[in-house]
């Protein structure tokens, strides 16, 4: 038996066992981060250099961006690297960094999301009052508080699962370090206050969940009271593309922990991690770009 202070590394999940299928991984992985880094590279860069997108909705999307680039750099590199040099070792620091930045762009990514969907809200619900209620200042200050928001709940979190004992070995079930697979090692009834930590997140991440919905409820029924001829083709061409975000981010992570044990499987779980984990971050600048035209203006602009 050992405990968490004699423990330097920890062991992730192969994601193959043969050579070839490791190396197919790896190529796979690079494509997906190479497409990720490319499509959220250049979000930043239009809405950086287009005047024409310093809108509260291009602010926040470039905020979306960022946490993205951040995301798919947390896990990918080292599952890459594992799979290229046929290993599963991750150190205990770098699993303790793996944990924190995980949960931060995560919280980050669905606050934004949150803010977003306030963003279309009132611009098409409450228009008149946009100006108002989503200025620079507003605006600015939202952003600040889901980024200094995620960051406090990152620390506690990683904080306190490393503060566990651990003592049923250092093998972890996921590609990656992930706060429920360390609190499978810990044999202290003390996992029980991370557990209660992770209960308030999925409650205060239920209520962000229970805002989006009441909210897009109250937006198409704006927009279909809208004339065809005055604006309801894009007035949908903004929202769709936030509610597919929205619904690929919460349905792959939703079913992921709240699958029925009697379906679980290794590679299942694999399967389920990596949609929730890497795939979002490669998709959202194609699900944002297709339907929006100022967008994909400002990137012909920016590639020409």
């Amino acid at each position: 038996m050992s405990n968490s202070s004699s423990i330097s590394h920890f062991l992730l999940l192969a994601l193959a066992d043969t050579r070839q299928l490791q190396l197919l991984h790896f190529c796979l992985l690079l494509g997906i981060s190479l497409a990720a880094l490319l499509g959220n590279g250049l979000i930043i860069s239009a809405v950086a250099c287009d005047h024409h997108l310093h809108t509260p909705m291009f602010f926040f999307l470039l905020n979306l961006a960022l946490a993205d680039l951040g995301s798919i750099c947390t896990t990918v590199p080292k599952a890459m690297h594992n799979s290229l040099w046929d290993t599963r070792n991750i150190s205990y620091t770098g699993c303790a960094a793996q944990v924190f930045f995980f949960v931060f762009y995560a919280i980050t990514e669905y606050f934004l999301l949150t803010v977003m969907c306030y963003d279309r809200y009132v611009s098409i619900c409450k228009p008149l009052h946009y100006g108002t209620l989503l200025g620079s200042r507003a605006c600015a200050h939202m952003a600040a508080a889901a980024w200094a928001s995620a960051f406090l709940t990152a620390l506690v979190h990683m904080a306190n699962t490393f503060s566990l004992p651990l003592c049923h070995g250092n093998a972890l079930g996921q590609f990656f370090c992930e706060v429920p697979q360390i609190l499978k090692l810990s044999c202290s009834k003390s996992y029980l206050r991370e557990s209660g930590l992770l209960a308030v997140t999925v409650f205060f991440n239920f209520g962000c969940f229970v805002f989006i919905f009441f909210s897009y409820v109250q937006i198409f029924r704006a927009v279909l009271r809208i004339p065809p001829e005055q604006g309801r083709h894009k007035a949908f061409s903004t929202c769709l593309p936030h509610l597919a975000v929205v619904s690929l981010f919460l349905s792959t992570a939703a079913f992921a922990y709240l699958k029925p044990h009697s379906i679980s499987s290794p590679s299942l779980d694999l399967a389920l991690s990596i949609l929730y984990s890497v795939v979002p971050p490669a998709l959202n600048p194609l699900i944002y770009s297709l339907r929006n035209q100022e967008l994909k203006a400002a990137v012909r602009t920016l590639m020409t």
